[in-house]
């Protein structure tokens, strides 16, 4: 049975993840985090289902984590990285599916992946991950002639822009060109730009009312262009993800892992 620890327990993906571990038979809720100030601490974790789960929801990190072998993430960088220096000072592994990550905090996830096992994806759906690899294919037979643009939309809620899966789209492409996203990413278009230059990688943004999560990337050749879009309708599929990863850091000592690693996608 894996005993599974949920940050941010009242979260709209919170509450997704608690109900999940519920319904998996393997899995069972061992703590449930969040801030101090939100108005759920003390209650009861499984409420908002009207189950009585027996974990109530703590800001007290190690009251929290002690019962846990592994803790799910989908917060905000800042509490991620408190979140993992509690996991590594008692033996927790992790699931961190947080987005916005500065480079400088990548390395302090590094280091915390010297001493438990970690999962970090900026996408947890198993359909993402499939696309990121056919990405790989198409920008390795597509390398020359096409102009690549990535469009993404999410909800009025995100606070993150571009999202965290499409500058992974874009890197996983760059790598895949032999290129480094930084020195060819274009993030903003406004008044006379010049002609576009071919070697980049363009994104755009799209935010508004409830969408879940759409990406598409487009390859502009002359004549013909090639679209691989990804839809989400829900956030279940990134709950199952999810589980799959615990499942996956079950018998992992210490290291730093992604979806490829999960799904054997390498």
């Amino acid at each position: 049975m894996h005993r599974i620890a949920i940050a941010g327990a009242s979260g709209r993906m919170g509450r997704m993840l608690i109900e999940g571990v519920r319904d998996a038979d393997d899995c069972q809720l061992a703590g449930a985090l969040d801030i101090a100030a939100s108005p759920a601490i003390g209650s009861d974790a499984g409420a908002f289902l009207g189950f009585n789960s027996g974990v109530p929801i703590v800001a007290d990190l190690r009251q929290g984590l002690q019962n846990a072998q592994v803790l799910i993430d989908f917060t905000r960088p800042e509490g991620t990285l408190a979140h993992l220096a509690a996991c590594r000072e008692l033996g927790v592994q992790a699931v961190i599916g947080t987005t916005g990550f500065s480079d400088a905090q990548k390395v302090e996830i590094a280091a915390f992946a010297k001493d438990i096992a970690i999962v970090l994806a900026p996408n947890f759906s198993v359909g993402v991950n499939v696309t990121f690899k056919l990405l790989e294919m198409a920008a390795k037979a597509l390398s020359t002639g096409y102009d690549i643009e990535i469009i993404e939309a999410h909800h009025r809620h995100k606070v993150d822009a571009p999202s965290g899966t499409a500058l992974k789209m874009g890197e996983v492409i760059a790598d895949a060109l032999g290129r480094d996203l930084k020195d060819c990413a274009v993030y903003a278009r406004d008044g006379i730009t010049g002609e576009r230059d071919p070697s980049t990688i363009g994104f755009s943004a799209i935010r508004g009312g409830d969408i879940v999560g759409e990406h598409t990337v487009l390859f502009a050749g002359t004549g013909e262009r090639i679209e691989i879009t990804h839809k989400s309708g829900n956030r279940a599929h990134y709950v199952q993800g999810s589980l799959r990863a615990v499942r996956f850091l079950a018998d992992k000592k210490a290291g730093l892992f992604d979806m490829f690693d999960v799904l054997g996608l390498k």
